[in-house]
C-alpha cells in the first residue's frame, strides 16, 4: 500500500512540476510577445508610483493582457526597484519586456507635457503643447510672451505645477547674445541672473533641455562651451584660400550670413559674395551692420534706415566711432553683429565657388546673385517691379487711381 501511495505521490510531483514548468515557459512567452496595444499611448509614472501600480495603468490602457504576468517578469529580471519617474511613449505592439525596459532605464521623456521657451530675434514665445502618441504630432495647449504678458495662462500655470513636466529653451539663429541674456534673465523657470553679456557671436543658437532652478549662469555658459566647439571644427575643416586669418573673423563673416538668409542651400552662396568682395577688395554694403552699429544688439531699430545711417552719422554720434557700417568701414565690420548657427559658420569657412558680387530679393523668399554690377541693376529693377505690384494688390484704391 505505501508503495502504491509513493508511486501516486511521484506521478503527482512529477505532472505538478510539468504543469509548473509549462506555465513559466507560457509566462515568459507571454512576456516577450508581441503586445495588444493598437496605437502608441503615453505613460506616465509620478514618483512613488509602485510597479503594481503602473501594471494596472497599462492594463487599463490596453498595453498589456495580465498585470501579474508584467509584474512577475519585472521581479524575474530584478527591475522592480528600477522604476523610473517621468512620461514614456509606449510603441503600437510594445511587448511586456519592452515596456519593462522603457519604464526601467530612465532618460528624458519621451511624451508627455513639455514647455519651449523659444528665444527669438523679435520676441520671446513660451509654448505649452502635448505630445498626441497617435499621430506623434505636438498638440499647442498655449502661448504667450513670458517677458511681456501680464496674464499668464491657466495651462501654463498647471502643468508647471506637474512633476513630469519637460522643458526646453530653444535660440534661434541670428539673435544677440544681449537679447539672449535678457531673455534667460527673464524666464521664471531659471535663477539667478547674468550681468556681463558675453561676446557677441559666441552663443551657439539650439535647443538645450533645462529642469526648472537651473541657473542662468549655467546655461550661458553650456552655450559658450558648444559655440566655442562649433567654430574649432569648422575653422579646422575650413578652405585654404580664404581672405580672412582666424577664427573671429569666420564668426564675424557669419553672422553677417545668417542675418541675411535663412534659407539653408543660399548661406554658401551668401558667403561666397561675401568672400569675394573681401578678395576683390570691395566694401560689403550689407545693411544689417548699419543696424547693429547702431542698436549694438541691444534690441530692434524701430525705423527704415536713413541716409544718415548709411553715411555713419548716427553711429558716430551714439558710439563716437564708426565700427560696423560696412558701407563706410572697409572689409568685415568690428566683430560679428549676431550668434549665428552652426550652418552659417560652415557656410563661412567653406563658401561656394562663384564669382558672384551681388544680391538682391528674388520675390520668392530667396535672392537672386549676380556677378556684374549691369545683372545686379537688371535683379535690383525686377525686384521694385515686385514691390509696386504687391503694393498695389494691398492698396487697391490706389492701384485704381493709378490706372
Amino acid at each position: 500500500m505505501w508503495r502504491h501511495i509513493a508511486a501516486n505521490a511521484l506521478t503527482f510531483f512529477t505532472v505538478a512540476l510539468f504543469l509548473i514548468a509549462g506555465l513559466v515557459t507560457w509566462g515568459v512567452s507571454e512576456y516577450s510577445a508581441t503586445g495588444p496595444l493598437k496605437e502608441p499611448v503615453c505613460l506616465r509614472v509620478p514618483s512613488g508610483t509602485t510597479m503594481r501600480a503602473v501594471s494596472n495603468d497599462l492594463a487599463s490602457q490596453g498595453a498589456i493582457l495580465s498585470p501579474a504576468i508584467f509584474r512577475l517578469g519585472a521581479d524575474y529580471a530584478a527591475k522592480t526597484d528600477d522604476l523610473k519617474q517621468g512620461s514614456f511613449l509606449i510603441p503600437q505592439g510594445a511587448s511586456m519586456e519592452e515596456i519593462t525596459d522603457i519604464v526601467t532605464r530612465g532618460g528624458a521623456n519621451t511624451c508627455g507635457t513639455e514647455v519651449v521657451y523659444r528665444i527669438g530675434v523679435n520676441r520671446t514665445l513660451a509654448e505649452v503643447r502635448d505630445l498626441d502618441p497617435a499621430t506623434g504630432d505636438f498638440v499647442k495647449k498655449a502661448e504667450f510672451e513670458p517677458l511681456g504678458d501680464t496674464v499668464v495662462p491657466t495651462a501654463y500655470e498647471e502643468v508647471r505645477a506637474q512633476p513630469d513636466t519637460t522643458y526646453r529653451i530653444v535660440v534661434a539663429e541670428g539673435v544677440t547674445s544681449w537679447q539672449i541674456v535678457q531673455a534667460l534673465n527673464g524666464l521664471d523657470v531659471l535663477e539667478g541672473d547674468v550681468a556681463e553679456v558675453p561676446a557677441e557671436g559666441m552663443l551657439a543658437p539650439d535647443s538645450y533641455p533645462i529642469q526648472p532652478g537651473n541657473s542662468v549662469a549655467t546655461l550661458v555658459e553650456q552655450m559658450l562651451i558648444s559655440q566655442e566647439r562649433i567654430l574649432a571644427e569648422a575653422w579646422d575643416q575650413r578652405a585654404a584660400d580664404l581672405p580672412f586669418e582666424s577664427p573671429q573673423e569666420a564668426l564675424t563673416l557669419a553672422s553677417i550670413v545668417e542675418k541675411e538668409t535663412a534659407i539653408a542651400e543660399e548661406r554658401p552662396l551668401v558667403a561666397s559674395v561675401l568672400v569675394n568682395r573681401v578678395r576683390d577688395g570691395m566694401r560689403l554694403q550689407f545693411d544689417p551692420t548699419i543696424i547693429y552699429g547702431i542698436t549694438r544688439g541691444q534690441g530692434l531699430l524701430d525705423r527704415p534706415i536713413r541716409e544718415s545711417d548709411i553715411a555713419g552719422t548716427t553711429e558716430r554720434e551714439l558710439h563716437g566711432d564708426v565700427l560696423y557700417n560696412t558701407y563706410v568701414v572697409d572689409g568685415l565690420p568690428a566683430g560679428p553683429i549676431a550668434n549665428p548657427g552652426r550652418a552659417a559658420i560652415e557656410a563661412a569657412v567653406n563658401p561656394a565657388s562663384t564669382d558672384y558680387l551681388y544680391f538682391v530679393a528674388d520675390g520668392s523668399g530667396g535672392h537672386a546673385f549676380a556677378s556684374t554690377l549691369e545683372e545686379h541693376n537688371r535683379n535690383v529693377a525686377r525686384w521694385r517691379e515686385i514691390e509696386a505690384e504687391r503694393a498695389a494688390q494691398a492698396d487697391p484704391e490706389a492701384q485704381a487711381i493709378a490706372e
